[in-house]
């Protein structure tokens, strides 16, 4: 380590859970990669600090703004100087020295001042940058990618990636690029640590639920309407149902086998529409795609979802194709138009363009938020510190008065503002705070000036004059966030409406306590970090907890609330926190919420006025994450594997799907027995007269004809499915004795061990003991892979043996990605397939073969081709 380097030295004790960290340098660094997912708090800059400083090498470090990047330099000169006083440090790319802080965009700006990139690539090696240390990497806009990348792979560097929330959601071709960049993740900083490091305060999200405005229902329930006669018509359509008979695919289908196992999805939408319309599936089709006489297929029902395969493809993607009929397909495209279901070539049947646009900016959100914060106001009083963040200003409606409020129809800072203005009863905390807006009570005027370096005008509002905008020149945009900021956190302001792009990442107020999260363009990562700046501690309230509010509208035409709930569903993935249950636990998940499946108006209004009163007792949520944190030691990632089965057997629907062989044989085994007790006593003379033997002969006739049928299911149930849970049990064994063989593994084999069993009523879970964050992310991802329906693997592997082919039972699984790269990481998955759970065929599906087999598989799965099979669920444990 050079003197540069060994001048710096960590001056305070480390956190427990970054001595934890830091304690696997080595094993982390070993491929030059390390990956830390730490949410906000959690001191990761001063993490990644140290691992620059214990690799020695020169450094460049980029951040996502500026802020960032200047924190960068301070917590350096604080947390590793005596006297701030190290100088080897640059913020000019150009001019680099042994620790350069920059932004990614001033690295895509020196990447385009070079006309040959290879000069580019020759100034960081003359410069001997060895180490890349990425801050929120999550944060790379698509032209930014090229420099880095480019950098990265010109020659060896040591990377070091720093996020609080990776892009999970992104595409798998982003994910994928991510990945490639940062390495896989080595190690995570769990959030439960915090709160009982009391780095973190303790905090729960809420849902506060709001009902469309009785315009936004027509336009829902018109919508619906429309659509819905349309399909009726649709299947009654003869002319329609004819050109889908007379499509090359299921006229001609073993001509064109190659094309159809390339949009196999298509081609089921074209058979679930015609089984729908009740035109029976010609047997030689099925017999084409490698299916017996005697299997049959279970058609979903035509579902929107498959009508916009099918027009998707029609209109769009095959239109070529059926060019001789043109101007019957110009004739559906109107009326597609017309019903506002086809733009800009997509096809949309389930109005997530129109409806959901509508609901995520209902103004009946406006009236959540004046009831969320007067009810956090009559709670927390002189100590409420709320923030309000959203994605736009809308500077339209900053002259709206109160008697026009309901034409406001749009979510924004100033909507918000102007709601809050006229019906907050505490208008004096109230302020705005965004990078081109910003707007204070004129009480709090002197208290301004006060802090404020620069000179400032103030503008009275033309609705409300007991509100001013403040102005200034450019250079003191700075000061302005910084003096609010201050009248925030010591209580002048108490209720502060901003964007989530000046106050979601980077602002620091620890005083907050009320975070209302009205923003809807976001992902996992930007909701992410919104909600970091609820939850951090303060250091001037330690008793500090945190109260997290989401906003739905539930449409109530859709029994699962609709495209609003959906997506928070989905944002909820990333969020670890405290059940609500009496007996609480953490985990991620909105189910940790007790948020019903479906929705009624009594149960909105009632879940709300429940919600309402739970936020108001913060010592609850303080005991819950304490009892909580106790209960485990870890994060650990399960697979939680749904019951989505419909039952083929009336009297099965009174029992578990998981138990159906079971039920189904021990109802045998009853039936049988009270069958041998009444056959024994009706046949006592029959024994007398005939014998014994002929006694035997009659009762396994009777027997057979009795029982053989219901035989035959018992037997056919238990080898398609068996005892699910245990058959899960053995995947996952499978899955991870090939981890262990190809070389994933760092921790021992026998500290690890694969657990299964029931949740709940239906549901299986599945999760791997005593492995690292790493282990666990690979091991859950396979193990979902394997479980969810088929889309395209390279490898199908299928359970096999006598009686299977003798009763004609046949299950296909996809071989996850991580073991279907190459033939011989295939081979290693099927061996230990094979020791597990039994004989089996591996497929390869880019053959003639394996990709008969792979759409024959996905026609068995296409049931459940819109419904999430698995999911995976982080627990402390």
């Amino acid at each position: 380590m050079s003197k540069t380097w060994s001048s710096l030295q960590f001056v305070f004790p480390w956190r427990s859970y970054q001595a934890q960290l830091l304690k696997h340098f080595d094993t982390h660094i070993s491929d030059q990669h390390f990956h830390v997912i730490a949410p906000p708090g959690s001191g990761k800059t001063i993490l990644g600090i140290e691992i620059m400083r214990r690799l020695g090498k020169k450094t460049l470090v980029l951040a996502p703004t500026l802020t960032i990047r200047n924190q960068w330099e301070d917590r350096l000169q604080s947390f590793f100087t005596e006297n701030k006083d190290f100088k080897s440090y640059s913020f000019d790319v150009k001019a680099p020295s042994d620790v350069t802080f920059i932004t990614y965009q001033s690295l895509h700006a020196f990447y385009k001042s070079f006309e040959d990139k290879a000069h580019y690539l020759d100034f960081f090696k003359k410069h001997n940058i060895e180490t890349l240390v990425l801050d929120e990497a999550h944060h790379l806009k698509n032209a930014w990618w090229t420099c880095l990348v480019e950098l990265k792979n010109s020659r060896p560097f040591f990377v070091v990636a720093l996020t609080a929330t990776p892009p999970y959601d992104s595409d798998r071709t982003e994910v994928a690029k991510y990945f490639n960049l940062c390495g896989e993740i080595d190690d995570e900083i769990a959030v439960p640590d915090l709160v009982k490091e009391t780095d973190l305060c303790p905090h729960q999200d809420f849902v506060y639920f709001s009902k469309p405005e009785d315009l936004e229902v027509n336009l829902i329930y018109e919508y619906r309407q429309k659509i819905a006669n349309f399909k009726d018509d649709l299947l009654a359509d003869n002319t329609f149902i004819t050109f889908v008979k007379q499509h090359r695919f299921y006229r001609n289908t073993e001509k064109y086998l190659d094309e159809i196992y390339s949009n196999t999805e298509y081609f089921s939408a074209l058979l679930i529409f015609l089984n729908a319309c009740g035109t029976p599936i010609e047997s030689s089709k099925l017999r084409t795609l490698g299916f017996n006489k005697n299997e049959t297929i279970n058609f979903p029902e035509l579902y929107l979802d498959w009508l916009e395969i099918l027009f998707q493809n029609l209109l769009v993607k095959d239109r070529e194709q059926l060019i001789e009929s043109e101007s019957y397909l110009s004739s559906l495209e109107k009326k597609l138009r017309q019903l506002h279901v086809f733009d800009k070539k997509r096809v949309n049947f389930l109005g997530e363009d129109l409806l959901y646009k509508s609901l995520t900016n209902s103004p009946s959100k406006l009236k959540s938020i004046i009831k969320i914060v007067a009810a956090e106001s009559k709670s927390l009083q002189a100590n409420l510190r709320c923030v309000i963040l959203t994605d736009y200003i809308r500077k339209e409606f900053l002259t709206t008065p109160e008697q026009q409020l309901q034409d406001i129809n749009k979510i924004g800072v100033i909507p918000i503002f102007q709601y809050l203005r006229c019906r907050f009863e505490n208008k004096k905390d109230l302020a705005v705070l965004t990078g081109s807006l910003v707007i204070i009570h004129t009480s709090i005027i002197d208290a301004f000036k006060s802090l404020a370096a620069d000179v400032f005008t103030y503008s009275p509002l033309d609705v409300d004059a007991n509100f001013v905008v403040v102005s200034g020149n450019t250079s003191a945009k700075h000061s302005i966030v910084g003096s609010v900021t201050q009248l925030f956190e010591n209580g002048t302001i108490k209720v502060l409406v901003g964007t989530k792009s000046l106050l979601g990442e980077g602002w620091d107020a620890p005083s907050i306590n009320s975070l209302i999260l009205a923003s809807f363009i976001g992902s996992f990562v930007s909701s992410n970090q919104m909600r970091g700046r609820a939850i951090r501690k303060n250091p001037k309230r330690p008793e500090k907890t945190g109260n997290i509010w989401h906003l739905a509208c539930v449409d109530i035409t859709a029994q699962n609330g609709g495209k609003d709930i959906e997506t928070l569903r989905r944002r909820f993935e990333a969020f670890v926190g405290v059940t609500t249950n009496t007996i609480p636990f953490i985990s991620n998940g909105i189910d940790r919420l007790d948020i019903p499946e479906h929705f009624t108006d009594v149960a909105i209004d009632q879940l709300n006025t429940k919600t309402l009163k739970s936020a108001t007792n913060r010592a609850s949520i303080t005991k819950k994450w304490k009892d909580s944190i106790g209960n485990g030691t870890a994060l650990s990632k399960q697979v939680q594997v749904f019951d989505l089965n419909e039952l083929p057997f009336k009297k099965q629907k009174q029992v578990y799907y998981f138990d159906i062989v079971r039920f189904f044989t021990i109802e045998l085994f009853f039936s049988i027995l009270l069958f041998y007790f009444e056959y024994i006593i009706k046949a006592f003379n029959l024994i007398l007269q005939r014998g014994f033997a002929y006694f035997i002969y009659s009762f396994l006739a009777y027997f057979l004809i009795s029982f053989g049928r219901k035989l035959y299911k018992a037997i056919t149930l238990y080898m398609r499915y068996g005892p699910l849970y245990k058959t899960i049990q053995k995947m996952g064994a499978v899955i991870l004795d090939s981890l262990a063989d190809l070389g994933h593994l760092t921790t021992s084999s026998d500290q690890l061990s694969v657990v299964a069993a029931r949740s709940g009523s239906r549901d299986v879970i599945c999760n791997l003991i005593g492995a690292s964050t790493y282990e666990n992310t690979l091991f859950s991802s396979a193990l979902s892979q394997l479980l969810d329906p088929i889309d395209s693997p390279r490898y199908l592997i299928i359970k096999t043996n006598f009686f299977r082919r003798r009763l004609n039972i046949e299950n296909f699984y996809p071989v996850p990605e991580l073991f279907g790269d190459k033939k011989k990481h295939a081979l290693v998955f099927q061996n230990n397939w094979k020791k597990h759970i039994g004989r089996n065929k591996l497929f390869y599906t880019r053959h003639f073969e394996g990709r008969q087999l792979l759409l024959k598989a996905r026609l068995f799965h296409v049931y459940n081709a819109f419904r999430k099979t698995t999911k995976e669920v982080t627990i402390w444990k």
